[in-house]
């Protein structure tokens, strides 16, 4: 037959009776799978982030030069608070998400959407900045919405 896996089965007829596949969505805990979990960290970094994005914002107006006139004109101040109010939940969604929360799952999906948003709207003083936290955005939004699985109980 196959050789040995990791989980006790062989690799031509899968895990032994009793045993799960490593990485096989479910961590055994019911708490999510590695999509989700790799998600909350990216909501984790994404929300410190933007923490300090929005305290170099309030702290000094000189930090971030706009390129060019755009449409949506904030104060750097205004913009600097809004970005560590909204970092700060985000981190808090991804401690959430750690702990298996649901409610966590839906506020990571919505709060990644309005962060694509803002950061759109923060194009003119970091285009670069703005468009990787955008993919990265848009990353945890699938990775949340792909694992999500709906229990009947």
């Amino acid at each position: 037959m196959g050789q040995p896996t990791p989980t006790g089965g062989n690799w031509n007829t899968g895990p032994a009776p009793g045993n799960t596949p490593m990485f096989s969505g479910d961590d055994g805990q019911g708490t999510g799978n590695v999509g989700t979990m790799f998600a909350a960290v990216l909501l984790l970094v994404v929300g410190c982030l933007s923490i300090f994005q929005g305290i170099a914002a309030i702290a000094k107006d000189d930090v971030y030069a706009r390129i060019g006139s755009y449409v949506f004109e904030f104060d750097l101040t205004a913009w600097g608070w809004i970005h560590l109010i909204v970092g700060i939940v985000v981190v808090l969604t991804g401690v959430g998400l750690f702990a298996g929360s649901n409610v966590a799952r839906g506020a990571g999906i919505a709060l990644a959407a309005i962060s694509v948003i803002l950061n759109f709207m923060w194009l003119p003083y970091q285009p670069w900045w703005s468009i990787i936290i955008i993919a990265i955005d848009v990353f945890i939004i699938w990775a949340l919405c792909t694992s999500w699985t709906h229990t009947t109980e």
